[in-house]
Formats: C-alpha cells, sequence, structure tokens
C-alpha cells in the first residue's frame, strides 16, 4: 500500500510540474486592414515585474527609417502596439523593427 502511495504521489508531482524555459520569447508582427485603412504592428514579450522601454522603428522600402519612436512597456504587460495609415505609405515591402536591450525583432510586410 505504502508503494503504491508513493507511486500515485510521485506521478501526480511529476504531471503537474511545470517546465521553464529560460530563454525569453520575443515576436513581433503586423496586420494590414484595408477596410480601415490601417497597418497594425504588434511586439510581444514575456512579462516582467518591471518596466521596459523598447524603439520601435518603421524602415521603407528604400531601407530608410521612416518612424522611430521609444515606447515604455509598463510592468506586468506583454506587448505593445503601433499603426500607421496605409493611404500616404510607400508602395512595396517594409519592415517593423523592435530594440529591446540588444535584441533586435523585424517582420516584414508588403504595401500594395
Amino acid at each position: 500500500m505504502k508503494k503504491l502511495l508513493c507511486s500515485l504521489l510521485f506521478i501526480s508531482t511529476i504531471g503537474f510540474s511545470e517546465t521553464f524555459d529560460e530563454s525569453p520569447k520575443y515576436s513581433a508582427d503586423c496586420l494590414i486592414l484595408q477596410d480601415e485603412n490601417s497597418i497594425i504592428c504588434k511586439y510581444e514579450h514575456e512579462r516582467l515585474e518591471t518596466d521596459i522601454e523598447i524603439k520601435v522603428q518603421w524602415i521603407n522600402p528604400q531601407g530608410e527609417i521612416s518612424r522611430e519612436r521609444t515606447i515604455l512597456i509598463p510592468a506586468g504587460h506583454g506587448s505593445v502596439y503601433d499603426f500607421r495609415y496605409i493611404e500616404g505609405r510607400m508602395k512595396g515591402d517594409w519592415q517593423f523593427k523592435v530594440i529591446e536591450g540588444e535584441n533586435e525583432i523585424v517582420t516584414n510586410f508588403s504595401v500594395e
């Protein structure tokens, strides 16, 4: 009976344990909404207990920075959005780049 209880306790402990990946996860993605004349870009990272300052860059098809801004992500938040209107944007392949410390996350989208 003792062996059965110990085995059951061990199995339930292993079953409910969590694995923690030490490397933080970062991602960026852009969505083009033609009907709303908008380009919406989202940057996600793990929620942290401190404020994080990031730099966001919109890079046009000629490789020039069209807009650059510094954004503060408050403690406990895991994402930030930035948007621009499609109208007035240069046609071609754009980059949305986020710089957080030494990490650079880049996503591409196309304006037609």
